[in-house]
């Protein structure tokens, strides 16, 4: 009988440590909600819409995982949220990804947001679908410097964020040296000029790694007194993250801060609805951000929400939620209004700081063109960076004055002219760079 009852422990670990919970931590008690609860919720006073911020490597896409196994996602493996491959590769997120989870009756979208500096412009593109934030700091090495740049953006943009220093399971991270890190956020706060509301933010511990939040700092090598689970965040997210400032009477609009592509349906935006509803077949139309011009016409194909690590098909959204829609897709991009007829102006997509470096990007015209892939013109190499510039808003794509098929790609930094120069390389395209130019304003 002891045989069994220690083979039924092991398969019980095993099957945890499968769906994405660590050893020794426990569910919430609390009931799981069924990804069909989704089309439930049509009070936006019942959604919450927050973004994880933080210093690349303090453990965002880790603690987003947690969430989700608490809230009942089965996960096949860590990082779930880096879905590319040169994101598993490398070990940092490239693109903003958002998801959605049921807890106590509340619909929560969560953005998991990059942390290295080149990627900043993912962060700015989608604060304007957020009404709070949790700023992530490793309760070790403390505020850094892309800490500062994600806080100044969420603060300007009038964010209140619920502050976590995580990895506090590390021996080194002492309940002194937290008192310290807290200092130094609260001193960093106020140098951005942070209001008295912001500067009063909660403080929370955690070890995502070891799956749990508390409201206070556990013993050493001890679990937080009132369980290991990440219920303590949820909880301080409903009460400290408001409900969408959305008006449910006025005609539909939606930002778009996303753009992916779909086989099967092509283009497909993804935004928060600002106002109104939104159902399946209704007709809208896009402003273009840039230019004002506007495209009639056009028809809701389909409507689609993340749950968890899968995409799930709705008739209908409300404001306050944020959705991914086909249809108009094909002629909105970045920072476009999707919007009911009936409204006259564009929304205000919030600032995005300017590109820094460019480089310039042409065919391979060297002898050993055609050896190492396939052999393109600068044509097709052009159409290929048209495509990345319309899913990044820090991206931009020029043709080279004076130049024969030469483009000038304009990046936030160098990590992310290496991220598309490798994404060109995997496809088999062949292709001439020049060295990166500074780019002066």
């Amino acid at each position: 009988m002891g045989v069994h009852r220690r083979l039924l422990e092991i398969a019980c670990r095993a099957t945890r440590a499968w769906r994405g919970v660590p050893a020794g931590v426990r569910r919430s008690s609390l009931p799981l909600r069924p990804f069909s609860s989704f089309a439930e919720v049509t009070d936006p006073r019942k959604i919450r819409d927050f973004a994880i911020i933080a210093h690349i490597d303090h453990g965002k896409t880790t603690l987003m995982d947690r969430l989700l196994s608490q809230c009942g996602t089965t996960l096949t493996q860590d990082r779930a949220m880096d879905s590319t491959s040169m994101e598993r590769e490398r070990g940092i997120t490239i693109l903003s990804k958002y998801t959605s989870f049921m807890y106590k009756h509340y619909l929560i979208n969560a953005v998991d947001t990059p942390g290295h500096a080149d990627f900043g412009g993912e962060v700015e593109r989608i604060l304007g679908m957020v009404d709070g934030a949790v700023l992530l700091v490793d309760a070790v090495e403390g505020p850094l410097a892309q800490t500062k740049f994600v806080l100044a953006k969420a603060l300007s943009r009038g964010l209140a964020p619920v502050v976590v220093l995580n990895k506090v399971d590390r021996p080194a991270a002492t309940q002194s040296r937290c008192d310290t890190v807290a200092s130094q956020l609260f001193d960093l706060f106020a140098s951005l000029g942070a209001t008295d509301e912001q500067l009063d933010f909660p403080l929370l511990y955690a070890s995502a790694k070891q799956g749990w939040a508390s409201l206070t700092l556990p013993q050493p090598n001890a679990l937080p007194a009132e369980g290991a689970s990440m219920a303590p965040l949820l909880d301080a997210l409903l009460k400290h993250v408001p409900p969408p400032q959305v008006s449910t009477t006025d005609p539909f609009a939606l930002c778009v801060a996303m753009i992916e592509r779909d086989s099967f349906v092509g283009r497909v935006a993804t935004g928060r609805i600002q106002s109104g509803s939104l159902k399946l077949g209704d007709k809208v139309k896009v402003i273009q951000h840039q230019g004002g011009q506007v495209i009639e016409q056009l028809k809701i194909t389909r409507i689609e929400k993340r749950a968890g690590l899968s995409k799930v098909q709705v008739q209908s959204a409300v404001a306050g939620d944020v959705v991914s829609i086909a249809g108009p897709g094909d002629a909105a991009g970045i920072a476009d209004t999707i919007a009911a007829p009936a409204v006259q102006h564009a929304l205000d997509p919030g600032p995005i700081d300017p590109p820094t470096l460019s480089m310039v990007f042409s065919a391979n015209d060297s002898p050993l063109a055609g050896r190492s892939g396939k052999a393109v013109t600068g044509r097709y190499i052009g159409q290929r960076l048209a495509q990345e510039a319309e899913t990044s808003v820090s991206l931009t794509v020029n043709v080279l004055a004076g130049a024969t098929e030469k483009y000038e790609v304009q990046a936030r930094g160098e990590m992310q002219l290496a991220v598309i120069i490798e994404g060109l390389r995997r496809e088999g395209i062949e292709l001439a760079v020049a060295p990166p130019q500074v780019l002066f304003r």
